[in-house]
Order: structure tokens, then C-alpha cells, then sequence
């Protein structure tokens, strides 16, 4: 289940969204939680499967349509399905168009087609 981030899930947050490559370093990974904090473009989910949060995705939205800034899940419910599941229930939110940033370019190109053919 996705649950919208809040600043009581801080810690949480940057010690998913620290899985990524790209955010390895501390004072980045303090920008970006900064932007999804002030900037209301800037959403951040966090998934939460049974009482455990296992995965972020963070988009900027633009009309109905998501760009996904971050999307990780925990390496031990990797190959699970997770991410797949987080980005469907974010078309059940009502973003129509789901696409990537450079960063997430490689791995949301490989869900795009599973998602439509689960429509």
C-alpha cells in the first residue's frame, strides 16, 4: 500500500530513497528530501507491505502525469514485484502517464509494457 510521505517518516524515507546510486552522498540525499518536503510538485510515496515500509517512489507531477524521480525497494523483497505494484497503484491514483528521469529511464522502461498489459 502506498502511503504519502510525511515528515514523521523522514528517517525511513532517506534510507530508501539512499538505495539509489545517485543519492549515495548525504548532502544530496538532504536535497532531495528537502524538495519533496517544500516543492508540492514533488510527491513522495512510501510502500508499506504488512507493519514495513519496503520501497519509495518519488515523482514530480505535471497534470496527470508522473515522472518518476525515484523508485527502490529493499534488497531482500527485490524481484518480488514490489516496484511493479507501486507504480500500478500509482495509476490507480489517477496518474495516466507514468515516465522516467534519466536515473529511473532503464528500469521503468522495462515495466511500462506490464503495466499495459495489465490494463
Amino acid at each position: 500500500m502506498l502511503v504519502r510521505y510525511k515528515k514523521a517518516l523522514e528517517k525511513i524515507a532517506m534510507g530508501l530513497i539512499s538505495l539509489m546510486p545517485q543519492e549515495k552522498e548525504i548532502k544530496r540525499l538532504m536535497e532531495t528530501i528537502q524538495h519533496y518536503e517544500q516543492d508540492e510538485k514533488w510527491v513522495l510515496y512510501l510502500w508499506k507491505k504488512d507493519d514495513e515500509y519496503v520501497g519509495a517512489v518519488g515523482l514530480v507531477e505535471q497534470d496527470a502525469v508522473a515522472t518518476i524521480q525515484h523508485i527502490t525497494v529493499i534488497p531482500s523483497y527485490r524481484g518480488e514485484g514490489v516496484a511493479m505494484e507501486m507504480l500500478q497503484e500509482l495509476r490507480e491514483l489517477g496518474y495516466e502517464t507514468i515516465q522516467a528521469n534519466e536515473e529511473t529511464e532503464s528500469f521503468i522502461q522495462k515495466c511500462i509494457p506490464i503495466l499495459k498489459e495489465a490494463d
